[in-house]
């Protein structure tokens, strides 16, 4: 039987991963698009740019002033600082869920494929990826405090308490290791959609040469001749059947057979 390499038309390796993850998808979605959906449009972003300024830990927002006030073009704000990222993780948190949503459709359709699913699990998790990175800092713009990651993550909230905003501090933090978690669970399936990609003798035989070789078996046995048991046969000839029929009107005849 001929096996060739299917790229496109591909079974899973394992199919229980692929449906009981959906579950901690479903809620882990939830969680990062109503995380994410609180923090827009700027719920602490600038307060922890000012306290990292204050506290030495990272550069401040006064740069921008400073940089109106001399009529000087405007730095490039840390990517952990702009609005950029927040509206990024909106928008990576609501593209989550419709793929989650179409995922769940082309699973029952038998239709989601493992090379559909590779391209959709590199591209989530590069983008859950730069969403880890731009939470996470860094923090060059002022030489005199670099921060290679942001103070809320590598410090205790303990510090965020000295200015009121502890709960907005464990909220980052939380917002961050969920998101950590969603790229792993990413990376996981990833790992599952190319482990079924690799080559492998079982997946590689075609699921037509299999229904044409369950066909051609089944018409070879219906095309096989069917064994009638021989039972001889008296010819049939006029005195025969007067012989029958004498026997009928003659009932007496077997009792002295």
């Amino acid at each position: 039987m001929a096996r060739t390499y299917k790229i496109i038309h591909r079974r899973w390796r394992v199919r229980r991963p692929l449906y009981w993850g959906m579950l901690p998808e479903l809620l882990l979605t939830i969680t990062v698009l109503v995380l994410f959906g609180i923090q827009q449009p700027d719920m602490f972003r600038t307060v922890f740019w000012r306290i990292g300024g204050r506290l030495g830990y990272n550069s401040s927002p006064t740069v921008i002033l400073y940089a109106y006030a001399n009529h000087r073009p405007l730095p490039e704000i840390p990517f952990v600082w702009s609005q950029t990222l927040t509206n990024f993780n909106v928008a990576i948190s609501i593209v989550s869920l419709f793929v989650l949503l179409g995922k769940m459709i082309m699973v029952i359709m038998k239709v989601f494929f493992p090379i559909l699913g590779a391209v959709i699990y590199i591209t989530l998790t590069a983008l859950y990826a730069v969403s880890v990175y731009g939470q996470m800092g860094p923090d060059y713009l002022d030489p005199r405090y670099p921060s290679p990651i942001a103070w809320y993550i590598r410090y205790p909230c303990s510090v965020a308490d000295e200015f009121g905003v502890g709960k907005q501090c464990a909220m980052a933090k939380g917002t961050f290791a969920v998101t950590v978690i969603m790229m792993a669970l990413y990376i996981f399936n990833l790992g599952l959609a190319l482990w079924a990609m690799w080559p492998n003798p079982e997946l590689d035989i075609p699921e037509d040469d299999d229904e044409d070789d369950h066909v051609r078996s089944k018409e070879a046995v219906e095309m096989q001749p069917t064994s009638v048991p021989f039972t001889p046969s008296v010819p049939f000839t006029p005195r025969t059947q007067a012989f029958h029929t004498l026997d009928r009107k003659l009932p007496l005849r077997s009792n002295y057979a």
